[in-house]
């Protein structure tokens, strides 16, 4: 019996979706524990690439089960048009279930997404998808839930308790004609013929899976400097994609979590508004971005690059207590004769080991660098760590040492084959 939770150390993007795949072929349950289809996992299955968004990249394994838990706000209509994307792909979803306490993103969220990121002065970079204000929704007690879907009257009555409230809000404040009750209620009782036989109490699938002495995997989505409570507040998202937000997300003990792989870039990247000390506005970030395809897989956007920043996965590695590291699309990097680590910043004079809170201090801070010889070997091929370039170990060595915490995976490319595990984790 095993429990591992998989999470980003930077600000999403890090391969997590490949990396999932990888540890799905050994684990019987990988559930889904935060976010939205804000969230996008990219998965190359020999010429095929498969975008997923909601369902867990396990999806792909036959036998494996697939959870989609509580913590996890949904938009039935990308649910629904991702399990016909499965199907005509010959994908089955018979192993998929959806926690029936899930939360449902509404017509409403969404456009209210948009809207208020048109009215901010400080732009948060949102993707529109509704997130925001469907967590806002939850904690108000206002949500729409994945059980209110089980009959016309229940679902009624949830949007009867907050229709009005949102319809006033748009209309009186945004000049949106709002939406019309029967109109919402029929388009998801339409959606509920797809999802309603998908529910399940998935805290109590985990719980039985792990009694039974099976392998879980809990798969979170964006990364930690994007976490509501620990990430750049405010350019952040909406729940928390770190470690702590897998037990409460699934509905299972924080001491049953035996391991926390945090998956990582061999550089850093990031999407949207915010600080970031290492960016890279020259060629060589242009570089990156090519040969790494930084492009967002929800929303096309292109992502900002730069060189590894250690003091943000020291953070990363603090507040998640990672045991081991996934270090991903290291073959990016062999076309450069040098790379530089961020090892430390300086904020007026001051060296910072660890990361400020305060944004902005962090926007005056520069990048203090350590340079190290590139290997300019293609490294696509190598199979084991022993066989990579010498310079590369170095680098990878040096990585570990710098953010305090082993490495257990590296990968060298998008699909399957191109990774190697140094240490076994299921």
């Amino acid at each position: 019996m095993t429990v591992v939770a998989l999470v980003g150390t930077q600000w999403g993007d890090e391969g997590k979706g490949k990396i999932t795949d990888v540890l799905a072929s050994k684990a019987d349950v990988v559930a889904r524990y935060q976010g939205g289809n804000n969230a996008g996992h990219t998965v190359v299955v020999g010429d095929t690439t498969y975008k997923l968004h909601l369902i867990p990249s396990g999806i792909l394994y036959e036998g494996t089960t697939c959870l989609i838990g509580n913590g996890v706000v949904v938009d039935p209509k990308v649910l629904c048009e991702e399990i016909a994307y499965l199907h005509q792909s010959g994908i089955s979803t018979a192993n998929l279930y959806v926690s029936e306490k899930a939360h449902l993103i509404m017509p409403y969220h969404r456009v209210l997404d948009q809207l208020e990121e048109s009215q901010r002065t400080l732009k948060i970079g949102t993707t529109g998808r509704g997130i925001g204000p469907a967590y806002v929704d939850k904690f108000m007690r206002m949500g729409v839930r994945m059980l209110d879907l089980k009959s016309r009257e229940s679902l009624e009555r949830a949007i009867d308790q907050v229709l009005p409230f949102k319809n006033q809000l748009l209309q009186q404040v945004y000049d949106h004609p709002g939406f019309i009750r029967e109109e919402l209620v029929e388009e998801y009782l339409a959606y509920a013929e797809t999802i309603v036989p998908l529910l399940a109490d998935t805290s109590l699938v985990v719980h039985e899976a792990r009694q039974a002495g099976k392998s879980i995997l809990l798969e979170g989505a964006q990364g930690t400097l994007l976490d509501v409570d620990h990430g750049t507040y405010p350019f952040v998202t909406s729940s928390n994609p770190t470690a702590g937000g897998a037990a409460p997300g699934i509905g299972i003990g924080p001491n049953h979590i035996n391991q926390v792989i945090g998956v990582v870039k061999s550089y850093t990247t990031r999407v949207g508004e915010g600080p970031f000390v290492s960016e890279l506005n020259d060629a060589t970030g242009d570089l990156i971005r090519e040969r790494g395809r930084e492009f967002g897989t929800t929303t096309g956007r292109p992502r900002r690059c730069g060189w590894f920043d250690a003091v943000l996965v020291r953070y990363a590695v603090r507040v998640n207590g990672l045991t081991g590291l996934a270090i991903t699309l290291l073959d990016v990097l062999d076309a450069l004769e040098t790379i530089k680590v961020c090892v430390a910043y300086e904020y007026r004079g001051e060296r910072l080991e660890q990361m400020p809170a305060d944004l902005e201090v962090l926007k005056e801070c520069k990048p203090i660098y350590q340079e190290l010889p590139g290997w300019q070997v293609d490294t696509t091929k190598v199979q084991t760590f022993a066989d990579l370039p010498l310079p590369a170990k170095e680098y990878l060595t040096f990585l570990a040492e710098q953010v305090g915490c082993p490495i257990q995976i590296v990968s060298v490319g998008p699909r399957r084959d191109q990774t190697m595990l140094l240490q076994e984790v299921f």
